[in-house]
């Protein structure tokens, strides 16, 4: 296999090589490593790589393909590397957007100062599908709604960070950084030891003490549970994953039922409370009787007992609101109503299609913009205008004149690019994006390092697992 000698960045930034096509100082290590590697060493070690991937059971369903449901998550074995200076401005940058989006969440089901001071417009707000009514006048236990955030960042061509998007419902993907982690430290041990990685394992028994933390006051030993929607769900691999790290029950919404004021779980010798929920269910699904009254996989009753107190739920339900993509475009704004000062992460430039000029603009250059529906995720509802067709913009043209309301638009952003094995022997970039996890707890953690996720199809941009994408493992140095 050649190694980095005619690797070419095409001038897009190169997470490990500078403009010049030397190795960044953190990146050194590594690249020395690989260079020295015999030949067929690499392609050898990436195998090894799957293979470990494979046995320890690590992958994800695919809805709607023929060729089976259970894929293993593509996984790239040269790592990205971010330096101490770079972790320090996303962390810092991180803890004060979730700050900000916590405070905002309590308001608009609260007091609504936001609204009344035409910061957000009323109607985007109420009018958004994941404005959740039920949560109105109250306030969750420790007055925290978005407990568990996954927040995708991209680095622009000038290798500057971005929020592309927040993620507050129930975001996933954090059992592939820890698997990946134990895979890759393997697979590079010497030169992973001598760049003195920060640790990313402890990140479920920071979970667990944060969902503890939630526990009703007078509960001395909570008893938690993790709610799956169960095993055809694409992350169910993850909900048993962390719920076998914390030590703490997976359940479905069968496993549980309200009696007493209370929510039981069903067991071998009878009911037992429950005082936690880690739900990876949305909030349309977790009780019949408040939300969709035809889901089977929630808990009747479950949302009367969380507002009288006698359960925690994370993320609370009506985070969703914070998640919707014509929101996003506001966060810089909400960041500086709740925070005084300007965002640290800037927000990649949005185009808003219920304005009147923005809806204009980007009706004439769908060619070049990236629209996203404002409630879809998974790199679904997505047009990506420069590798389109006519007739998939005459499509979104219209959807867009019918419910602008529901539509946002960005400018193609050059993603950055990290080295990536490709077929048997070569090494090319390709692009990727970062989902750091933050738990909000007692403080705000921010994991140390994150998703890593690839567009492996050459000059794509789309990294999403579902759409073909894979991952990498991240070094903070």
């Amino acid at each position: 296999m050649q190694t980095f000698q005619n690797y070419d960045s095409n001038g897009f930034f190169d997470e490990l090589f500078d403009s010049n096509g030397n190795p960044r100082p953190e990146a050194q290590l590594l690249i020395d490593k690989i260079e020295a590697l015999p030949p067929g060493e690499l392609r050898i070690r990436q195998k090894a790589a799957e293979a470990q991937l494979l046995k320890m059971g690590i992958t994800f369903n695919v809805y709607g393909r023929s060729e089976g449901t259970e894929k293993i998550f593509p996984f790239d074995i040269i790592p990205r590397i971010v330096s101490s200076t770079d972790w320090e401005q996303i962390e810092e940058g991180l803890k004060q957007r979730i700050f900000a989006l916590n405070e905002f969440l309590q308001d608009i089901y609260n007091d609504k100062k936001i609204l009344k001071d035409k910061v957000v417009p009323e109607d985007l707000i109420l009018s958004s599908k994941t404005y959740r009514k039920q949560c109105e006048g109250f306030t969750p236990p420790r007055g925290i709604w978005c407990h568990v955030t996954g927040t995708d960042l991209i680095r622009d061509h000038e290798g500057r960070f971005m929020v592309l998007e927040d993620n507050l419902r129930c975001p996933s993907g954090v059992s592939y950084v820890l698997e990946n982690r134990q895979v890759l430290k393997k697979t590079f041990p010497q030169v992973f030891a001598a760049s003195r990685v920060r640790p990313v394992q402890d990140y479920p028994s920071k979970l667990l003490e944060l969902l503890e933390y939630l526990a009703p006051d007078h509960v001395q030993s909570p008893t938690i549970g993790v709610l799956t929607p169960g095993i055809y769900n694409s992350a169910y691999f993850e909900h048993s994953y962390l719920s076998q790290q914390m030590g703490v029950e997976l359940v479905e919404g069968q496993d549980l039922v309200v009696s007493d004021g209370y929510v039981h779980m069903l067991t071998t010798k009878g009911l037992k409370r429950v005082d936690v929920l880690y739900r990876r269910l949305d909030d349309d699904f977790i009780d019949p009787l408040a939300f969709r009254p035809d889901s089977m996989l929630g808990v009747p009753g479950l949302m009367e007992v969380y507002k009288e107190g006698r359960i925690a739920m994370a993320n609370a339900p009506g985070t969703g609101i914070a998640d919707d993509k014509v929101i996003y475009a506001y966060v810089p704004e909400i960041v500086k109503y709740y925070t005084g000062k300007e965002p640290i992460l800037p927000n990649v430039p949005t185009y808003i299609c219920r304005k009147d000029d923005d809806r204009k603009y980007v009706l004439d250059h769908l060619d070049e913009l990236v629209v996203k529906a404002a409630n879809e995720s998974g790199g679904y509802g997505m047009l990506i205008g420069p590798h389109s067709t006519k007739e998939e913009q005459a499509a979104f043209a219209e959807k867009i004149t019918a419910e602008p309301r529901n539509y946002m638009a960005q400018p193609t952003i050059n993603l950055s690019r990290v080295p990536t094995i490709v077929g048997d022997n070569a090494i090319e970039g390709r692009h990727v994006d970062l989902r750091p996890y933050v738990l909000f707890g007692k403080d705000i953690y921010v994991q140390p390092g994150g998703l890593t996720r690839v567009a492996l199809t050459k000059g794509s941009l789309v990294v999403n697992s579902s759409q073909g994408g894979g991952s990498k493992d991240t070094w903070v140095v």
